[in-house]
């Protein structure tokens, strides 16, 4: 299948495609489809005046997080920034995401080969890792108008989203804030795929990966809290 018709399989039959990816692993042709949608989806987004102002509040607001002062000249320099964030922003798409799930599919595969005695190729594991990350592409899609209707940049698809009368200071919704449903659904595509390569139950895998997200995204919303003064 071409990589649109892939793509559209791990949305609509995901086992059927990943099980064929697995006999005939390619991922170059559709991480181009998935890092094509997603940078497109950023830099129109960011070109506009919601979307650069997003991206000025967003920053500081990370900044605020690790204890770091916005002082008058520091915002004037964020500021200045601000024409050139389409350009940042495909540049850590296009060159982070890659990277990240090379870095992925390096860790499953020696993790796995290990475990299970079945020695899986690279190129099988990252396909399966690029496979999952579909879902990603379509999150871009979705998140686009969404952000732009809050005026807001991330946490779009966050279950802290489904969730907005709780507010953001505490504990409980930092931690919601952290949980993403297409990170979720990324999960347990990767569960399926790594299963059908080795041959294990889906859930063997999902437990290790969905206990991995949980504790990073509680750390996170403690770490958020506990600087948050709360």
């Amino acid at each position: 299948m071409n990589p649109w018709r892939r793509l559209i399989g791990m949305i609509a039959a995901p086992r059927a495609t990943l099980t064929e990816v697995v006999v005939r692993p390619r991922s170059i042709d559709l991480a181009m489809v998935i890092l094509f949608m997603a940078a497109t989806s950023s830099v129109t987004f960011l070109a506009t005046g919601v979307g650069r102002l997003a991206a000025l509040d967003q920053q500081v607001q990370r900044l605020e997080s690790v204890g770091t002062s916005v002082t008058d000249e520091r915002y004037a320099q964020l500021f200045a920034l601000q024409p050139y964030q389409p350009l940042l922003g495909a540049a850590a798409i296009l060159v982070g995401w890659p990277i990240l799930w090379i870095l992925v599919a390096v860790i499953l595969r020696a993790a796995y080969n290990l475990g299970t005695g079945i020695r899986a190729s690279f190129a099988q594991v990252l396909a399966v890792v690029v496979h999952a990350a579909s879902v990603f592409a379509l999150r871009a899609v979705i998140a686009w108008p969404i952000d732009y209707a809050r005026e807001s940049r991330g946490g779009a698809t966050t279950l802290g989203t489904l969730f907005p009368m709780l507010g953001e200071a505490t504990f409980g919704p930092r931690l919601l804030g952290a949980i993403d449903l297409f990170a979720i659904w990324w999960i347990a595509l990767l569960a399926l795929g790594l299963g059908i390569l080795y041959e294990r139950r889906a859930t063997s895998f999902a437990r290790w990966l969905f206990g991995s997200y949980a504790a990073g995204a509680t750390l996170l919303a403690i770490t958020q809290a506990v600087r948050g003064g709360v």
